[in-house]
């Protein structure tokens, strides 16, 4: 029963409430003139600071790429952090409270740096202005970076060198911790470096030109932060900040098998970790954390915080934590929560929690040789049930909201890679995020507009080459054969920016893909493509073979077994991998195990065994979810 549990996620829409403030918003302080509704008013914006108070603009451009991407949040998540600058107002109810999702902290909350407040006090603003007015929150950004500057006895002005920010800039990521401030400023100069563009998530166009600036690092000694002094075992890189806040391992009560809330083990011996899991916490970070610490509920490796990146480390990663509703996965998965509400996305979907997850996830493969791939790297809504009866209950976190190819950007390996113009066979769903905004309802689960606007990370698949056919059903979700929707938490219909298929056929500027059994059609366009060709593998049943059976776990043959171990039942998952299919090959690599461990003490007998078989697995991406096939049922096929 334990095994069967699903961790922190989005099982049902959360309520309305969080709808976007008007990022134009005439401002209430009559001193802080609005830029303008076009998309050119943010560029303007940033020049019109920079020229105020100081601040050369290459220096606050990069520091508001690395808050927000230049977007203008509406009070961000827990923390009210506001704008393109992310403002915080320490003395505003955040919108998680203002909807009741706060709780009394499981820790002591960190202090938070009012950064909107004394923007206020510099600016002579008022804090309604510097919440809703592009300009006056970039001015507000301008005199923090110029106040700081000043304070540590540096020199200001349109013309300095960009290089001599560095202090001001390591000091507006709030942090207190020398390495983490460092961290903040070394990604805000390698904006400056590489130069960036894009078009915000408001329409607004702003560019960055490359620039070669010499960081000047050492000036950060002169804000006098702390030297990080992690306690617990904490497995983190430097310049994150993590602290240790240990899950419970305890029995709950008289039997053998009460206890929670993970296994121990002996990773990556046994099992080997080969995979990492993106969640989001449906949840605040408070009571992820009051959630985590009880032994009676689930654990995962590690949570992080909303407003600043922040992560807390529960687990020791030998130990098997309960968070992917598949005990296959759990056991060779480390399992990262992200504070946030999968149906409002961006607004809890901060840039720096993608940075801090992603310099994390990087230490992380890099540690435990995992490939940066989206096979390997993949969220709760990625991983199969382990029989028919669970695949309908399995999770979809983190949404149709989290912005895959940016997070792969910031792994270092984008998605783009490996990809060949020449290719055939297979194709990798690339929408681009920014411009992709498909339709989604249902986000209060009541009202079908509720979901407002916003970009996603996937292309709906239809049963025939056009716009008006229905969506393709998932006979695992519904078994009666209707078609999938456009709510929020259904996935049916979903080709997942990252993921690579099969290609069944095309049609003009439309493609068709094998997924869950059936073609699934999307608009490709050579002059404006979703998808690209890749090279890889696919497989097909074997010859002689009417169907191969797919599964949601890679678990050993009868034979491989110890006397004292029950035999764990291979059972095929609902859907049809026919002859004339193919499926695009994920992992040719896959472990072929099972974990046993159902009772407390690792000192039973015939228990916290890893049970190794010899027959072999491939992970294939079937659907929306992958899965795995016998090696024995299917040949591989090099794409062309």
């Amino acid at each position: 029963m334990r095994q069967s549990l699903v961790a922190l996620g989005a099982v049902a829409a959360v309520s309305a409430g969080m709808a976007l403030a008007s990022p134009t918003a005439q401002a209430a302080d009559p001193a802080a003139s609005a830029v303008g509704s076009d998309s050119a008013s943010r560029e303007r914006a940033f020049a019109a600071a920079s020229s105020e108070y100081g601040v050369p603009r290459t220096v606050l451009e990069a520091v508001s790429y690395a808050q927000t991407r230049w977007d203008f949040n509406p009070g961000h998540s827990s923390s009210g952090g506001y704008g393109p600058m992310h403002l915080v107002d320490a003395d505003l109810e955040s919108p998680a409270q203002a909807r009741g999702l706060g709780e009394a902290p499981a820790a002591a909350p960190a202090p938070v740096a009012d950064t909107l407040g004394r923007a206020a006090a510099l600016t002579g603003l008022s804090k309604d202005a510097l919440r809703t007015d592009e300009l006056a929150n970039i001015r507000g950004g301008a005199a923090l970076l110029a106040a700081t500057q000043k304070r540590l006895g540096l020199p200001t002005g349109e013309g300095t060198d960009a290089g001599e920010w560095y202090a001001a800039v390591a000091d507006a990521s709030g942090s207190a911790e020398q390495d983490v401030a460092q961290a903040f400023a070394d990604d805000a100069y390698s904006v400056i470096a590489s130069g960036a563009s894009r078009r915000t998530i408001d329409g607004k166009q702003v560019s960055l030109l490359p620039a070669k600036v010499k960081p000047q690092s050492a000036l950060v000694a002169k804000l006098g932060l702390h030297k990080k002094s992690n306690k617990g075992p904490v497995d983190c890189p430097p310049g994150l900040d993590c602290e240790w806040l240990p899950a419970p391992y305890a029995q709950t009560g008289p039997g053998a098998g009460d206890y929670g809330n993970h296994d121990l083990a002996n990773r990556p011996v046994a099992p080997k970790i080969t995979n990492i899991v993106i969640h989001n916490t449906e949840a605040t970070y408070d009571t992820t954390l009051k959630l985590v610490s009880d032994p009676n509920y689930l654990a995962w490796n590690y949570t992080l915080r909303s407003s600043d990146g922040h992560i807390a480390q529960h687990l020791d990663p030998k130990d098997v934590g309960w968070h992917a509703g598949n005990w296959y996965i759990n056991g060779h998965s480390i399992g990262l929560e992200h504070e946030g509400f999968a149906a409002t996305g961006a607004q809890w979907f901060s840039e720096p929690m993608y940075r801090a997850s992603a310099r994390l996830v990087r230490y992380l493969a890099k540690e435990y040789d995992i490939p940066l791939d989206m096979q390997h790297i993949f969220g709760h809504d990625q991983i199969p049930g382990v029989t028919p009866a669970n695949v309908a209950g399995m999770h979809w976190d983190p949404g149709p909201y989290w912005n895959w190819e940016h997070y792969f950007q910031l792994l270092g390996a984008p998605l783009q890679s490996h990809t060949s113009g020449n290719a055939k066979d297979l194709v990798r769903i690339l929408p681009g995020f920014e411009d992709n905004w498909q339709t989604v309802t249902y986000c209060d689960d009541k009202t079908a507009d509720s979901c407002g606007s916003q970009p996603t990370n996937f292309v709906y698949l239809h049963t025939a080459p056009s716009e008006s056919a229905p969506l393709v059903n998932d006979i695992g979700r519904k078994a009666n054969g209707a078609p999938s929707t456009t709510s929020v938490s259904d996935i049916g219909a979903r080709a997942q920016a990252g993921l690579t298929f099969a290609v069944a056929e095309r049609q003009g500027d439309w493609t068709a893909i094998w997924f869950n059994g059936v073609k699934g059609w999307f608009l490709n366009p050579a002059s404006a493509p979703t998808a690209v060709p890749v090279k890889g593998f696919y497989v097909v049943p074997k010859a002689g073979l009417a169907k191969a059976p797919v599964y949601g776990r890679a678990y050993p043959e009868a034979s491989a077994y110890p006397a004292g171990i029950p035999v764990q039942a291979l059972a095929p998952l609902q859907y049809t991998f026919a002859a004339g299919q193919r499926y695009a090959v994920g992992d040719l690599t896959v472990p072929t195990d099972y974990y046993r461990a159902t009772t407390f003490s690792p000192d039973t007998p015939n228990d916290h065994i890893d049970v190794v078989g010899k027959d072999r697995y491939y992970q294939i991406s079937l659907g929306h979810r992958f899965a795995f096939v016998r090696a024995a049922d299917v040949d591989v096929v090099p794409a062309r």
